[in-house]
């Protein structure tokens, strides 16, 4: 990896910077680089964080020299190659989509000149990376929408989000993990939890992931939720 830039981010971070665009490639290679800092400079650094184009080391300036850190991270970055795969976990993902759980599903529809199944089945048909996890703890940011169906954000946010919700902002997917004020475009739910702290794992996403969503009828969500 030789297109890197790095930034100090107060006195206690250091941003790792690569070509700035969400593309599948870049994430690739920052979760690699992530990955190999947490092993290599777990003495050095308090945590690692992603985001589309940037790995973020946070450590302790107390103990921690930050050129020296940035001398350690060119050198494993180096060790990496170019095209990395930086893929994590398959994560599926149930929907009960449209109604009042879904209640955007049919100006999507309009947007796209279809039917609101036919959203539904252009939703659900690929799978999705999550290049980032943040906003609130445990939402997913997953792309690429297909560009059908890639709505612009809502004018007037929502107050209250369900959590569970499953909602498009223009090229982006993502799932409500809380009950939140939002943006985005609600086209169904989930009972699946991003983000639960009695789990030994609590986060369900992370970035790398592939993510695919598969329609359920109603009665099998309310099943799930009660």
């Amino acid at each position: 990896m030789t297109d890197l830039r790095f930034v100090l981010a107060g006195d206690a971070a250091l941003v790792v910077e690569l070509p700035s665009r969400i593309d599948p490639a870049i994430s690739s290679r920052v979760v690699a680089l992530a990955d190999a800092a947490r092993v290599r400079l777990a003495q050095a650094v308090r945590d690692v964080v992603v985001g589309y184009c940037t790995a973020t080391l946070y450590f302790d300036p107390a103990i921690t020299d930050p050129a020296w850190l940035e001398g350690e991270v060119r050198a494993l970055a180096g060790e990496l190659p170019d095209s990395v795969n930086g893929t994590g976990a398959t994560v599926d993902v149930p929907v009960c989509y449209g109604g009042d759980l879904g209640p955007d599903i049919d100006a999507v529809a309009a947007f796209a000149g279809c039917t609101s199944d036919e959203v539904v089945a252009i939703h659900a048909s690929p799978f999705y990376r999550v290049y980032v996890v943040g906003f609130v703890p445990g939402f997913p940011y997953m792309a690429a929408v297909d560009p059908r169906i890639a709505m612009p954000r809502r004018p007037v946010p929502r107050t209250h989000v369900p959590p569970g919700s499953v909602a498009i902002a223009a090229g982006q997917t993502g799932i409500y993990p809380t009950e939140t004020p939002g943006g985005w475009h609600i086209i169904g739910r989930t009972w699946l939890k991003p983000y639960d702290p009695a789990r030994a794992e609590p986060f369900l996403f992370h970035p790398g992931d592939q993510v695919r969503f598969h329609p359920v009828a109603r009665d099998e969500f309310e099943r799930h939720v009660k």
